[in-house]
Protein backbone atom coordinates (compact mmCIF):
# COMPACT_ATOMS: atom_id res chain seq x y z
CA UNK A 1 0.00 0.00 0.00
CA UNK A 2 3.17 2.61 1.03
CA UNK A 3 4.83 1.56 -2.39
CA UNK A 4 2.44 2.99 -4.49
CA UNK A 5 3.44 6.52 -3.90
CA UNK A 6 7.44 5.74 -4.85
CA UNK A 7 7.04 5.75 -8.55
CA UNK A 8 4.74 8.73 -8.88
CA UNK A 9 7.56 10.33 -6.18
CA UNK A 10 10.04 9.58 -8.47
CA UNK A 11 8.07 10.26 -11.95
CA UNK A 12 7.21 13.60 -10.78
CA UNK A 13 10.67 14.67 -9.26
CA UNK A 14 11.49 18.79 -10.94
CA UNK A 15 14.22 18.99 -13.09
CA UNK A 16 17.99 20.74 -12.04
CA UNK A 17 16.41 24.40 -12.55
CA UNK A 18 13.88 23.98 -10.32
CA UNK A 19 15.86 22.50 -7.84
CA UNK A 20 18.09 25.25 -8.14
CA UNK A 21 15.37 27.69 -8.20
CA UNK A 22 13.93 26.08 -4.96
CA UNK A 23 17.52 25.87 -3.58
CA UNK A 24 17.93 29.61 -4.48
CA UNK A 25 14.51 31.04 -3.16
CA UNK A 26 15.11 28.76 0.13
CA UNK A 27 18.49 30.40 0.95
CA UNK A 28 16.67 33.68 0.60
CA UNK A 29 14.31 32.87 2.63
CA UNK A 30 16.35 31.48 5.49
CA UNK A 31 18.88 34.11 5.56
CA UNK A 32 16.39 37.12 5.58
CA UNK A 33 14.04 35.64 7.90
CA UNK A 34 15.38 36.37 11.58
CA UNK A 35 15.74 39.95 10.35
CA UNK A 36 12.67 40.72 8.55
CA UNK A 37 10.65 38.88 11.57
CA UNK A 38 12.62 41.04 14.09
CA UNK A 39 11.88 44.51 12.20
CA UNK A 40 8.10 43.88 10.90
CA UNK A 41 6.82 42.14 14.06
CA UNK A 42 6.14 44.60 16.76
CA UNK A 43 7.47 43.14 20.50
CA UNK A 44 3.33 43.40 21.70
CA UNK A 45 2.40 40.92 18.81
CA UNK A 46 0.61 38.00 20.57
CA UNK A 47 3.43 34.89 19.67
CA UNK A 48 0.40 32.31 19.14
CA UNK A 49 -1.66 35.14 16.12
CA UNK A 50 1.53 34.90 14.26
CA UNK A 51 2.26 30.78 14.57
CA UNK A 52 -1.12 30.40 13.82
CA UNK A 53 -1.01 32.41 10.82
CA UNK A 54 1.87 31.10 9.72
CA UNK A 55 -0.05 27.25 10.06
CA UNK A 56 -2.47 28.86 8.08
CA UNK A 57 -0.79 30.29 5.45
CA UNK A 58 0.78 27.00 4.74
CA UNK A 59 -1.83 24.78 4.19
CA UNK A 60 -3.44 26.99 1.62
CA UNK A 61 -0.11 27.31 -0.16
CA UNK A 62 0.00 23.51 0.06
CA UNK A 63 -3.34 22.86 -1.46
CA UNK A 64 -2.40 25.55 -4.22
CA UNK A 65 0.50 23.28 -5.18
CA UNK A 66 -1.30 20.28 -5.14
CA UNK A 67 -4.10 21.74 -7.10
CA UNK A 68 -1.04 23.01 -9.86
CA UNK A 69 0.03 19.82 -9.83
CA UNK A 70 -3.44 18.40 -10.67
CA UNK A 71 -2.89 15.87 -7.86
CA UNK A 72 -5.18 17.04 -4.94
CA UNK A 73 -7.91 14.39 -5.46
CA UNK A 74 -5.95 11.90 -5.45
CA UNK A 75 -3.94 12.57 -2.35
CA UNK A 76 -7.09 13.12 -0.39
CA UNK A 77 -8.56 9.71 -1.81
CA UNK A 78 -5.91 8.06 -0.60
CA UNK A 79 -5.85 9.86 3.21
CA UNK A 80 -6.98 8.26 6.38
CA UNK A 81 -7.25 10.01 9.61
CA UNK A 82 -5.47 6.90 11.34
CA UNK A 83 -2.36 7.17 8.90
CA UNK A 84 -2.58 11.25 9.14
CA UNK A 85 -2.54 10.84 12.96
CA UNK A 86 0.29 8.29 13.23
CA UNK A 87 2.66 10.04 10.74
CA UNK A 88 1.67 13.86 11.70
CA UNK A 89 0.42 13.95 14.66
CA UNK A 90 3.03 14.13 17.15
CA UNK A 91 6.03 16.17 14.93
CA UNK A 92 3.10 18.64 14.36
CA UNK A 93 2.66 18.95 18.38
CA UNK A 94 5.94 19.43 18.30
CA UNK A 95 6.44 22.02 15.70
CA UNK A 96 3.51 24.15 16.87
CA UNK A 97 5.88 24.40 20.49
CA UNK A 98 9.08 24.93 18.32
CA UNK A 99 7.67 27.57 16.22
CA UNK A 100 6.26 29.68 19.28
CA UNK A 101 9.92 29.65 20.68
CA UNK A 102 11.37 30.84 17.69
CA UNK A 103 8.88 33.37 17.38
CA UNK A 104 10.42 34.80 20.82
CA UNK A 105 14.03 34.49 20.08
CA UNK A 106 13.34 36.10 16.72
CA UNK A 107 12.59 39.42 18.94
CA UNK A 108 15.31 38.95 21.55
CA UNK A 109 18.66 37.92 19.70
CA UNK A 110 20.72 39.67 17.03
CA UNK A 111 20.12 38.13 13.43
CA UNK A 112 23.61 36.24 12.65
CA UNK A 113 23.09 34.67 16.47
CA UNK A 114 20.16 33.76 15.88
CA UNK A 115 21.01 31.89 12.88
CA UNK A 116 24.03 30.55 13.79
CA UNK A 117 22.33 29.06 16.81
CA UNK A 118 19.82 27.52 15.13
CA UNK A 119 22.24 25.35 13.09
CA UNK A 120 22.36 23.50 16.56
CA UNK A 121 19.54 21.86 15.14
CA UNK A 122 21.49 19.34 13.41
CA UNK A 123 23.12 17.78 16.07
CA UNK A 124 19.94 17.33 17.61
CA UNK A 125 18.34 16.18 14.28
CA UNK A 126 21.40 13.65 14.05
CA UNK A 127 20.97 12.39 17.48
CA UNK A 128 17.01 11.76 17.32
CA UNK A 129 17.11 10.50 13.93
CA UNK A 130 19.78 8.16 15.35
CA UNK A 131 17.49 7.03 18.30
CA UNK A 132 14.41 6.69 16.15
CA UNK A 133 15.67 5.17 13.08
CA UNK A 134 18.30 3.50 15.01
CA UNK A 135 16.29 1.88 17.85
CA UNK A 136 12.67 1.71 16.45
CA UNK A 137 10.92 0.59 20.04
CA UNK A 138 11.71 4.32 21.55
CA UNK A 139 8.71 5.40 19.52
CA UNK A 140 5.39 5.59 21.25
CA UNK A 141 3.77 2.03 20.36
CA UNK A 142 1.52 3.65 17.91
CA UNK A 143 3.69 4.21 15.83
CA UNK A 144 5.41 0.81 15.95
CA UNK A 145 2.50 -0.40 14.10
CA UNK A 146 2.14 -1.62 10.54
CA UNK A 147 5.92 -0.59 9.98
CA UNK A 148 8.32 -2.91 11.65
CA UNK A 149 9.34 -4.32 8.30
CA UNK A 150 9.98 -1.03 6.74
CA UNK A 151 11.90 0.24 9.57
CA UNK A 152 14.59 -2.45 9.79
CA UNK A 153 16.15 -1.44 6.89
CA UNK A 154 16.35 1.65 8.41
CA UNK A 155 18.38 0.55 11.47
CA UNK A 156 21.15 0.39 9.94
CA UNK A 157 22.15 4.23 10.05
CA UNK A 158 25.11 5.69 11.23
CA UNK A 159 27.39 8.76 11.80
CA UNK A 160 31.09 8.32 9.94
CA UNK A 161 33.61 9.49 12.18
CA UNK A 162 33.97 12.93 10.42
CA UNK A 163 30.86 13.76 10.80
CA UNK A 164 30.93 13.08 14.88
CA UNK A 165 33.70 15.94 14.09
CA UNK A 166 31.82 17.99 12.45
CA UNK A 167 29.08 17.69 15.27
CA UNK A 168 31.67 18.69 18.02
CA UNK A 169 32.36 22.18 16.14
CA UNK A 170 28.93 22.91 16.01
CA UNK A 171 28.55 22.42 19.75
CA UNK A 172 31.61 24.64 20.13
CA UNK A 173 29.99 27.39 17.92
CA UNK A 174 27.00 27.25 19.73
CA UNK A 175 28.62 27.33 23.37
CA UNK A 176 31.02 30.67 21.90
CA UNK A 177 27.98 32.25 21.14
CA UNK A 178 25.66 31.53 23.81
CA UNK A 179 28.37 32.80 26.35
CA UNK A 180 29.69 35.51 24.20
CA UNK A 181 26.25 37.21 23.47
CA UNK A 182 25.42 36.43 27.18
CA UNK A 183 28.70 38.48 28.33
CA UNK A 184 28.69 40.72 25.75
CA UNK A 185 24.76 42.11 26.20
CA UNK A 186 25.66 41.85 30.00
CA UNK A 187 28.94 43.89 29.92
CA UNK A 188 26.30 46.85 27.35
CA UNK A 189 23.39 46.89 29.45
CA UNK A 190 23.28 44.86 31.86
CA UNK A 191 20.33 42.81 30.45
CA UNK A 192 21.87 39.35 30.24
CA UNK A 193 19.72 37.18 32.09
CA UNK A 194 16.96 38.56 29.66
CA UNK A 195 18.71 38.14 26.79
CA UNK A 196 19.73 33.79 28.05
CA UNK A 197 16.02 33.56 29.49
CA UNK A 198 13.74 34.64 25.78
CA UNK A 199 17.15 34.88 23.41
CA UNK A 200 19.42 31.72 23.61
CA UNK A 201 17.58 29.67 25.65
CA UNK A 202 13.78 29.67 23.30
CA UNK A 203 16.16 29.37 20.16
CA UNK A 204 18.25 26.16 21.73
CA UNK A 205 14.83 24.39 23.53
CA UNK A 206 13.81 25.24 19.51
CA UNK A 207 16.78 23.43 17.66
CA UNK A 208 16.08 20.00 20.38
CA UNK A 209 12.23 19.90 19.12
CA UNK A 210 13.30 20.56 15.48
CA UNK A 211 15.48 17.79 15.65
CA UNK A 212 13.12 15.35 17.23
CA UNK A 213 10.21 16.78 14.87
CA UNK A 214 12.14 16.38 11.53
CA UNK A 215 13.61 13.05 12.45
CA UNK A 216 9.84 11.85 12.58
CA UNK A 217 8.99 13.76 10.03
CA UNK A 218 12.26 11.58 8.31
CA UNK A 219 10.44 8.11 9.55
CA UNK A 220 7.09 9.44 8.18
CA UNK A 221 8.36 9.98 5.09
CA UNK A 222 10.59 6.92 4.31
CA UNK A 223 8.40 4.34 6.56
CA UNK A 224 4.68 5.61 5.87
CA UNK A 225 5.32 7.27 2.17
CA UNK A 226 3.91 10.35 2.97
CA UNK A 227 4.41 13.05 0.17
CA UNK A 228 5.89 16.81 1.39
CA UNK A 229 2.68 18.88 0.59
CA UNK A 230 0.21 16.39 2.83
CA UNK A 231 2.82 16.20 5.57
CA UNK A 232 2.76 20.26 5.51
CA UNK A 233 -1.20 20.50 5.31
CA UNK A 234 -1.78 17.75 8.08
CA UNK A 235 1.30 18.96 10.02
CA UNK A 236 -0.01 22.50 10.00
CA UNK A 237 -3.79 21.27 10.56
CA UNK A 238 -2.96 19.24 13.68
CA UNK A 239 -0.41 22.11 14.93
CA UNK A 240 -3.08 24.77 14.77
CA UNK A 241 -5.61 22.72 16.76
CA UNK A 242 -3.09 22.49 19.25
CA UNK A 243 -2.20 25.86 19.60
CA UNK A 244 -6.21 26.69 19.34
CA UNK A 245 -6.76 24.20 22.51
CA UNK A 246 -4.06 25.98 24.72
CA UNK A 247 -5.51 29.12 24.11
CA UNK A 248 -8.01 28.24 26.60
CA UNK A 249 -5.27 28.21 29.52
CA UNK A 250 -2.26 30.07 28.16
CA UNK A 251 -1.22 33.39 28.95
CA UNK A 252 -1.86 34.62 25.09
CA UNK A 253 -5.09 33.10 25.00
CA UNK A 254 -6.01 35.51 27.65
CA UNK A 255 -4.25 38.09 25.92
CA UNK A 256 -6.19 37.17 22.74
CA UNK A 257 -9.52 37.53 24.41
CA UNK A 258 -8.49 40.89 25.80
CA UNK A 259 -7.31 42.50 23.02
CA UNK A 260 -8.03 40.72 19.87
CA UNK A 261 -6.28 38.74 17.57
CA UNK A 262 -4.53 40.99 15.39
CA UNK A 263 -3.42 43.14 18.31
CA UNK A 264 -0.45 45.47 17.39
CA UNK A 265 -0.49 43.34 13.45
CA UNK A 266 0.16 46.20 10.82
CA UNK A 267 0.51 45.14 7.20
CA UNK A 268 4.06 44.46 7.48
CA UNK A 269 3.60 41.76 9.84
CA UNK A 270 1.95 39.56 7.03
CA UNK A 271 5.46 39.70 5.22
CA UNK A 272 7.47 37.47 7.36
CA UNK A 273 4.27 35.40 8.02
CA UNK A 274 4.12 34.79 4.29
CA UNK A 275 7.91 34.21 4.18
CA UNK A 276 8.01 31.55 7.19
CA UNK A 277 4.98 29.53 4.79
CA UNK A 278 6.55 29.46 2.04
CA UNK A 279 9.76 28.78 3.53
CA UNK A 280 8.18 25.67 5.41
CA UNK A 281 7.40 24.44 1.82
CA UNK A 282 10.50 24.62 0.41
CA UNK A 283 12.46 22.80 3.30
CA UNK A 284 9.92 20.07 2.27
CA UNK A 285 10.97 20.27 -1.28
CA UNK A 286 14.56 20.71 -1.10
CA UNK A 287 14.85 18.03 1.32
CA UNK A 288 13.36 15.60 -0.41
CA UNK A 289 14.74 16.27 -4.32
CA UNK A 290 18.31 18.08 -2.91
CA UNK A 291 19.52 18.60 0.65
CA UNK A 292 19.99 21.22 3.19
CA UNK A 293 23.71 21.95 3.83
CA UNK A 294 24.47 24.08 0.72
CA UNK A 295 21.20 26.28 1.74
CA UNK A 296 22.11 26.57 5.91
CA UNK A 297 26.08 27.64 4.65
CA UNK A 298 24.46 29.98 1.88
CA UNK A 299 22.00 31.63 4.58
CA UNK A 300 24.30 32.34 7.29
CA UNK A 301 26.35 34.83 4.91
CA UNK A 302 23.19 36.20 3.55
CA UNK A 303 22.23 36.95 6.98
CA UNK A 304 25.45 38.41 8.05
CA UNK A 305 25.22 40.76 4.67
CA UNK A 306 21.61 41.45 5.33
CA UNK A 307 22.47 42.47 8.92
CA UNK A 308 25.13 45.09 7.94
CA UNK A 309 23.42 46.55 5.16
CA UNK A 310 20.17 47.27 6.63
CA UNK A 311 21.11 47.29 10.56
CA UNK A 312 24.81 48.80 9.92
CA UNK A 313 25.83 46.35 12.27
CA UNK A 314 29.04 43.72 11.59
CA UNK A 315 29.50 40.62 13.41
CA UNK A 316 30.40 40.54 16.39
CA UNK A 317 33.65 38.93 17.06
CA UNK A 318 32.58 35.95 18.52
CA UNK A 319 29.87 35.32 15.35
CA UNK A 320 33.41 35.95 13.08
CA UNK A 321 35.00 32.86 14.59
CA UNK A 322 31.65 31.06 15.09
CA UNK A 323 30.06 31.46 11.62
CA UNK A 324 33.44 29.53 10.10
CA UNK A 325 33.09 26.50 12.40
CA UNK A 326 29.27 26.05 11.45
CA UNK A 327 30.26 26.33 7.93
CA UNK A 328 33.03 23.94 8.27
CA UNK A 329 30.91 21.71 10.81
CA UNK A 330 28.22 21.76 7.97
CA UNK A 331 30.05 20.98 4.73
CA UNK A 332 32.08 18.02 6.22
CA UNK A 333 28.64 16.75 7.67
CA UNK A 334 27.32 16.90 4.19
CA UNK A 335 30.20 15.69 2.50
CA UNK A 336 31.37 12.97 4.22
CA UNK A 337 28.68 10.53 5.08
CA UNK A 338 28.93 7.15 6.82
CA UNK A 339 29.68 4.10 3.90
CA UNK A 340 28.93 0.76 4.89
CA UNK A 341 32.39 -0.89 3.45
CA UNK A 342 30.96 -4.57 3.63
CA UNK A 343 28.34 -3.38 0.97
CA UNK A 344 30.88 -1.53 -0.92
CA UNK A 345 32.84 -4.38 -1.47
Amino acid sequence: MGSSATPSTAASAPGRRKVALYLALLTLQYGAQPLISKRFVRQEVIVTTLVLSIEVAKVICAVILLVAEGSLKKQFNNWSITRSLTASGLPAAIYALQNSLLQISYKNLDSLTFSILNQTKLLFTAFFTYLILGYVLVIPPIYILQCIDDAHDLMKQKQSPKQIFALTLLIAAAVLLSIGESSSKGSGGGNSDYILLYGIIPVTVASVLSGLASSLCQWASQVKKHTSYMMTIEMSFIGSMCLLASTSQSPDGEAIRKHGFFHEWTLLTVVPVLMNAVGGILVGLVTTYAGGGFVIVSALLVTALLQFIFDGKPPSLYCLIALPLVMTSIFIYQKYPYVDRKKKD
